[in-house]
């Protein structure tokens, strides 16, 4: 008779533990959910801030003629910069960008652009993923340009 209450205890033991594990990775998974749904979330939030594509005809007529108060940033290196650039735009390559974003006031909109669009979209996102609201990516220098407008 002593085996079989031993047993019966142990099964009940094992049915417990058995309830206990289910228990715990029922837990983890709803847990799991719940941070994968607000993971999400956030990144719904971030992928929402973006910054917008601009053509040099939009910037003349939207902030160079304007009364937009922005900065215009060229992101190109300091020698293609002192090689020519648009008036009034201040260097900060997009190596630096990160580091500089001190530099870079969040009061103002911001216009981006480099030599053919490929770094000012990269600045955009540095930009943007830093919090800042108001980006341009006016694209290349080249466009600029072509489209008949001045360097200095």
């Amino acid at each position: 008779m002593t085996k079989r209450k031993s047993s019966t205890s142990k099964k009940q033991s094992n049915s417990s533990t058995l309830i206990f594990a289910t228990m715990v990775i029922a837990v983890a998974l709803v847990g799991g959910v719940i941070f994968l749904m607000n993971s999400s979330a956030e990144t719904t939030v971030t992928a929402s801030i973006q910054s917008e594509k601009i053509s040099a005809n939009d910037y003349m007529a939207d902030f160079a003629e304007g009364t937009s108060n922005h900065v215009l940033i060229d992101v190109r290196t300091p020698e293609e910069f002192n090689s020519g650039h648009i008036a009034g735009a201040i260097n900060i390559p997009v190596q630096e960008l990160s580091e500089r974003l001190s530099e870079v006031p969040d009061d103002k909109e911001i216009v981006v652009y480099c030599r053919s669009g490929n770094r000012s979209a990269t600045a955009s996102d540095i930009l943007t993923n830093g919090g800042y609201e108001g980006v341009y990516d006016m694209g290349g220098i080249i466009a600029w340009q072509q489209a008949g407008f001045p360097i200095e």
